[in-house]
């Protein structure tokens, strides 16, 4: 008998939760999605794929929490993930806890990536005693930066990313802050 997987986190719309396998095929079409991934360096293929489903659970395993699986509960579809994440790059503000996001087209513009990541602010807090959560992306991503801003994250700079070549379109980005006192 299959069992069903850990809930972190419930909203209204949402459930936050452990991966499943059969979340695989549709992370993997978000993944080389060319819209979902527009601001990112690469496309993911498959084994790429793979590779970033069983880092996420390692992270699970190892810190206690990561990137949730987003499911909706009037379907129970798997629309992507909303979570956090260690900074684990050379940068002025790590070590920290960054909250990110990547959900499928489909369901953009909906309010689900500020849904799940209001609550997850509020998790983090509550549960995990964090005490503020940074986010970044690159400039042009202003939909991301958006969510950021809707969330209650304030602007705190822009910085060089540091695995960015630098001479990509991409290399500049927006960092934000909260405090999770604040909220």
């Amino acid at each position: 008998m299959k069992t069903s997987p850990k809930q972190y986190i419930e909203t209204s719309r949402l459930i936050l939760r452990d991966w499943q396998e059969e979340d695989i095929p549709v992370f993997a079409r978000l993944n080389s999605d060319d819209k979902a991934m527009e601001f990112f360096l690469n496309k993911l293929s498959y084994q790429e794929t793979l590779d970033f489903y069983n880092r996420i659970r390692k992270e699970f395993a190892s810190r206690g929490y990561g990137l949730y699986a987003v499911e909706k509960k009037e379907d129970h579809a798997f629309i992507g993930y909303v979570g956090l994440h260690d900074v684990t790059f050379d940068v002025d503000f790590a070590p920290a806890v960054e909250i990110g996001w990547r959900l499928i087209p489909e369901v953009w513009n909906q309010g689900y990536a500020t849904e799940a990541a209001s609550a997850c602010l509020k998790y983090a807090k509550t549960t995990l005693g964090l005490k503020e959560l940074y986010s970044f992306t690159s400039l042009p991503n202003k939909r991301s930066e958006r969510v950021m801003q809707k969330i209650g994250m304030m602007k705190d700079k822009e910085f060089n990313h540091p695995l960015v070549s630098p001479d990509h379109p991409l290399r500049r980005h927006v960092l934000y802050k909260i405090s999770l006192a604040n909220i």
